[in-house]
């Protein structure tokens, strides 16, 4: 430090640990991949649940090809429907609760078959239901999701399929 105050660096040291110390206390949680490639903020979430809807939505729905950030969509959309929706908050607080008590060990904790069996007896409840329709409503509603599957996205603004290639079969033979 200077005699004059701090210095240009621990002025931005500073800065970045208050600023990430506002952002936690502001929100449920901030959650940063280990390799720095994304992240996610709840507001209603804490880590725990949110990690354990993000392991959930990708054991539902899994895809090697995609990455954890495309599956943190789906978990900061049904943080904010949980926001506005007290009723969400209860159901998902008692089902992440449910679900870490079917094996003795929190869910995040599991191996992939243990992971499986336990949300294979939970799937008759409320908060399956939830979690797998907000999955496929966030992680196949979008964009950047499309692309990892070849698909162009909607067509009706740009005349429909007829003229984009509908046709373009590669593997018949020619007429």
């Amino acid at each position: 430090m200077t005699t004059k105050g701090f210095s240009r660096r621990e002025f931005l040291q500073n800065s970045g640990v208050a600023a990430a110390g506002v952002a936690a206390a502001s929100t449920g949680a901030v959650i940063i991949d280990p390799n720095g490639a994304w992240a996610m903020t709840t507001t209603t979430l804490d880590e725990h649940q949110a990690m354990t809807l993000l392991k959930m939505s990708r054991q539902l729905f899994p895809h090697d090809m995609l990455g954890d950030q495309y599956y943190a969509k789906v978990v900061e959309a049904v943080d904010r429907d949980a926001a506005k929706d007290p009723d969400l908050t209860d159901t998902l607080g008692k089902g992440i609760a449910d679900l870490d008590g079917r094996m003795g060990i929190e869910f995040v904790h599991l191996s992939e078959g243990n992971q499986l069996k336990a949300l294979h007896a939970i799937e008759d409840t409320d908060f399956f239901a939830t979690v797998r329709v907000a999955t496929i409503n966030n992680l196949y509603g979008d964009p950047l999701v499309y692309r990892n599957f070849g698909f162009e996205g909607s067509s009706v603004e740009h005349g429909g399929y007829i003229d984009r290639g509908f046709d373009d079969i590669g593997w018949l033979p020619k007429a």
